[in-house]
């Protein structure tokens, strides 16, 4: 032991450095997941034409079960009467961030950009906040101002700089979806510590998918379904396993680590991620004043995560 850890300032540089570890993980993983995230918005609009929504959302989860399965199957079933005893909470969590949120989303993306998805689920972050705080977390002024200039950048996007909001249809259904993604967010708060995070998901991936199915064989009904190609398959290999089962994963023990108002802060980062990848893999346009704005949320997103406020 060095005389510095034996003194009281050794001590508190000591406890500093052991807050700072996990704030950094977790908004470590909350950058993983927020980038994954984005492709998914890219995903959306690339099969906007070929797969039904509702079918892209119920097979993106067939798929992500078939991947956490493998390594949560034990554990969900050693939990299950645990697991059983918060069916409430499961049964909600599922419909929020499962069923509903998106399902919206790739609804949206057959009559809007993924630019403008992204830009318009940004507002998920400020939903967490207003929710964080009416529950009595205190939010700190550095971090009101990060998110304050994020939302400035991303306000300033969706309008294209001007005054005039001019909305698309899909426009208002990510508007749902940042609704349902911002509420579900929060209710991870709520999780209860004895259930793991793989059984958590794993259930909750199982129970959205079950209240999908009624909704996902009208639609077969009607629409028909749809080719398997390379072209339909590997967007919804990357949905189902890296944007589902990675990405919620890693949302989940960021929320835990570092409460939903700070991680929602890093998920300003989404319509930065989004723009480039839509502008690189689809050629949706970029101009100055997206760049202007990614400075902007940028600029916000290291603000409002920083660890001291």
């Amino acid at each position: 032991m060095t005389l510095l850890d034996r003194t009281p300032h050794g001590a508190a540089q000591a406890a500093g450095a052991s807050a700072a570890r996990p704030i950094g993980a977790g908004i470590g993983l909350a950058v993983l997941a927020t980038v994954v995230w984005s492709g998914s918005f890219v995903t959306s609009r690339a099969l906007h034409d070929t797969v039904p929504p509702i079918q892209h959302a119920f097979w993106r989860w067939i798929i992500a079960i078939a991947a956490v399965a493998p390594f949560a199957l034990r554990e969900t079933w050693r939990q299950r009467r645990l697991l059983r005893g918060h069916l409430r909470f499961l049964l909600l969590s599922a419909l929020l961030g499962v069923t509903v949120y998106n399902t919206l989303v790739n609804q949206a993306g057959t009559t809007t950009t993924a630019g403008n998805m992204g830009m318009i689920m940004a507002a998920s972050p400020v939903l967490m906040a207003v929710y964080e705080r009416a529950g009595g977390t205190r939010l700190g002024a550095r971090r009101v101002t990060g998110m304050s200039v994020a939302c400035a950048g991303v306000l300033l996007l969706v309008s294209k700089g001007s005054l005039a909001m001019d909305f698309a249809a899909g426009d208002l259904w990510t508007i749902a979806g940042a609704l349902a993604f911002g509420s579900y967010s929060v209710l991870l708060r709520r999780r209860p510590p004895e259930i793991g995070g793989l059984p958590f998901l794993l259930s909750t991936f199982v129970l959205g998918a079950l209240m999908l199915l009624p909704v996902f064989v009208a639609s077969y009904a009607v629409q028909g379904g749809f080719e398997p190609t390379v072209a339909t398959v590997s967007p919804l290999l990357y949905v189902g396993v890296v944007s589902s089962a990675v990405a919620f994963f890693a949302w989940n023990r960021a929320i835990s680590t570092i409460g939903a108002a700070r991680a929602g802060v890093v998920y300003y980062l989404q319509p930065v991620c989004v723009a480039l990848l839509s502008y690189a893999l689809l050629g949706e346009a970029m101009g100055w004043l997206q760049v202007l704005c990614m400075g902007l949320i940028l600029g916000g997103v290291v603000l409002g995560s920083a660890r001291t406020t």
